[in-house]
């Protein structure tokens, strides 16, 4: 792979907003959209150039800026998991599977599949992991559709399908600042939740599912700054509502929203980015940026307790994401 396989794809709709689609990862490179001042600012977070993708630095940080996140978003505990009696092993690194391996989607290059223009633009990329790939069974293909609505909505939709019975939990890990610029402290953040997975001093989910009670640190039931809460943690979501959680800048006015059909989401707000390479934006040192990954529960194959992630031959994943952003 190098720099000639990178591509760019633009969606613009009517409003002005301009989305930027890289094909390695099928990652959203850039989001450009008015802020309650009238000006154009870049609510995504990223290397500033495509080729920075391709750098050791980037592969080592793994950092997955904007990426689509597979085969397993989230960690598998010991880098294994049983199905059918079956034992599969993994790549894993201190006992620890993260986001599919080295060989994980988000270093792949998609191919497009299809493009739309004029209203409600979108774009449909593809890609392929062959069967024993990272150690996962089953030849999979899997695809991504961007769509961005008239209404400045971003839509991800996520599909797959394999000829072996596997495991899959796909979401996308773009990092986000309402500012365009600067910190995320400002920002206030809402998650529709009332419990959080319990995890070891390796993050990896220990099966037990923890109350968020008012004078826990971390529980955003209720909107407020994130101030300097580190988070890299996952909300189980109340399934009264389709919302997952709301983020809203009172500098830019800038409200994002987040649907999904997932029971989770993994809130990640950094404390720092690396400074191997320049950004796209002038982002603050600490708490540049917030992550809102919408999926099934980390280690869901080694819990029984917890929801399937199991994909059988002749079935369809599928998991739905939107983002939702208003002027206030």
């Amino acid at each position: 792979m190098n720099s000639e396989d990178l591509q760019l794809f633009t969606l613009t709709n009517k409003a002005g907003t301009i989305l930027e689609i890289l094909n390695l990862g099928a990652a959203i490179f850039s989001l450009k959209m008015k802020s309650g001042k009238g000006d154009l600012i870049n609510v995504v977070v990223g290397p500033k150039h495509k080729e920075d993708y391709l750098s050791k630095e980037y592969l080592q940080e793994n950092m997955c800026f904007g990426a689509s996140i597979g085969r397993y978003a989230g960690r598998i505990s010991e880098g294994e998991f049983m199905i059918d009696g079956k034992v599969f092993k993994l790549y894993q690194e201190n006992g620890v599977h993260l986001h599919g391996g080295t060989s994980g989607l988000q270093h792949k290059i998609w191919d497009v599949k299809s493009q739309t223009t004029g209203k409600d633009p979108s774009i449909t990329l593809k890609c392929f992991s062959i069967d024993g790939e990272e150690g996962y069974p089953g030849n999979l293909s899997v695809e991504v559709c961007y769509t961005l609505t008239e209404g400045n909505e971003l839509k991800i939709e996520y599909s797959a399908e394999s000829d072996k019975i596997t495991i899959l939990n796909l979401t996308n890990h773009t990092y986000f600042n309402l500012n365009g610029e600067g910190s995320v402290k400002d920002h206030e953040l809402q998650i529709n939740t009332s419990e959080i997975l319990e995890v070891d001093a390796k993050l990896r989910p220990t099966g037990k599912l923890q109350e968020l009670t008012s004078s826990h640190i971390k529980n955003f039931s209720t909107s407020k700054s994130i101030d300097n809460i580190e988070v890299d943690d996952t909300f189980v979501l109340n399934k009264t509502k389709y919302v997952g959680a709301r983020v809203y800048s009172e500098k830019s006015k800038l409200e994002m929203i987040l649907i999904t059909d997932q029971p989770s989401v993994v809130i990640f707000i950094p404390h720092s980015l690396p400074d191997h390479w320049e950004y796209n934006t002038k982002i603050s040192k600490q708490f540049p940026s917030i992550c809102l990954e919408a999926q099934n529960f980390p280690d869901a194959p080694n819990h029984d307790n917890f929801p399937t992630s199991v994909l059988k031959p002749g079935h369809k994943y599928l998991n739905k994401i939107s983002f939702q952003f208003k002027i206030l």
